[in-house]
């Protein structure tokens, strides 16, 4: 249903309105506010912020329509104005359509005319709205989505390739932030959301800094995956700037315990299957990567200490030119039937 407000001072044109527009107020197709003026018309904006359009006279007391136009703006941007006036001269026209106008209709009226004019308007006005929705709707999902998801997601085989897969090289890396759930049980919940938020953000800024797409967060872990070029060093290197970052945050105390953030880091490098996993007939899919390597780097990550970067010797081999890593020996990693030989990054 369209919300029109008519501004005019002839008292009768209220009851013509009703009886011209019967049928479609009855269907719910028009509602209609009236006011007699410009000033009193502002009010009404100001009471129907759900108003679509204004019918407007220009001359009127108090205030005239050719002032309201300019007034409009402020009071509601979206709203449309179509001024019907028997002042239909070139100069007031031109004086309406510089003030915003969005079509101008002569009196006496034809009504049907005005009706046309009435929905090319709304039409006009509908186009608007759903512009402005989809962009905040772009802004929210923003904040949820990857960019690099949302660039795939605009391609025009996204739709019917939902399930294919590529195979590729890629570097997966998980962070944890250490001793976080012990902090939970001492300190306010608003109080825990915010640190993890300031946590997260320091880490994402570095992961986004290198080239890297932030999978996921998983309580309080984060996924990072690194494709590419150099995807191995630009993951290490968002690694060593994050654990740094947090390493200078301030300890937060809670009663008679301090908590100083760190974060343990695993990093893999490996082969990888990449696409949307999960159920389309449920319309229901995550964009990520899976296989082996992905699994390392988490288990990696479990065997890390707080400030610990944790490679596997295969990903040393690759990384030991650029970086200063130390051997930490044999470890038994989840569902890994070997031992695991693991690195530690320095720097």
């Amino acid at each position: 249903m369209a919300k029109i407000l008519v501004v005019d001072d002839e008292a009768d044109l209220e009851l013509l309105v009703k009886q011209k527009f019967r049928k479609k107020i009855r269907e719910n197709v028009y509602e209609f506010v009236f006011a007699q003026n410009g000033e009193e018309a502002l009010e009404k904006v100001k009471e129907h912020p759900d108003l679509d359009i204004i019918l407007s006279d220009i001359n009127m007391p108090v205030m005239d329509g050719l002032t309201l136009l300019s007034r409009l703006p402020e009071a509601n941007p979206m709203l449309k104005a179509v001024v019907v006036s028997a002042y239909g001269d070139l100069q007031n026209i031109r004086v309406a359509m510089n003030r915003g106008a969005f079509d101008f209709v002569t009196k006496p009226v034809d009504f049907e005319d005005l009706d046309l004019t009435m929905e090319k308007t709304i039409q006009h006005v509908r186009q608007l709205q759903e512009t402005i929705k989809a962009i905040k709707e772009n802004d929210i999902l923003k904040m949820y989505v990857d960019e690099n998801v949302l660039n795939f997601m605009t391609h025009k085989e996204f739709e019917t390739s939902l399930l294919k897969n590529e195979v590729l090289e890629a570097t997966m890396m998980f962070v944890d932030v250490c001793g976080f759930t012990a902090i939970t049980e001492n300190v306010p919940a608003n109080t825990v959301v915010t640190l993890i938020n300031n946590i997260f953000d320091k880490i994402v800024k570095e992961i986004v800094a290198q080239g890297g797409l932030v999978d996921k967060f998983m309580g309080d872990a984060v996924m990072a995956v690194f494709r590419g070029e150099y995807h191995l060093d630009r993951a290490i290197d968002a690694a060593l700037a994050a654990r740094s970052h947090i390493a200078e945050m301030q300890p937060v105390t809670a009663g008679d315990k301090t908590y100083q953030p760190q974060v343990a880091i695993g990093i893999n490098s490996g082969e990888v299957v990449s696409g949307n996993i999960g159920s389309a007939s449920l319309k229901r899919l995550d964009y990520t990567v899976i296989g082996d390597a992905v699994n390392m780097a988490q288990r990696l990550q479990s065997a890390a200490k707080g400030g610990q970067i944790i490679i596997s010797e295969a990903t040393y081999e690759k990384a030991k030119e650029s970086f200063n890593c130390q051997k930490i020996g044999e470890v038994k990693l989840k569902n890994k039937a070997n031992m695991v030989t693991i690195y530690e990054v320095v720097e």
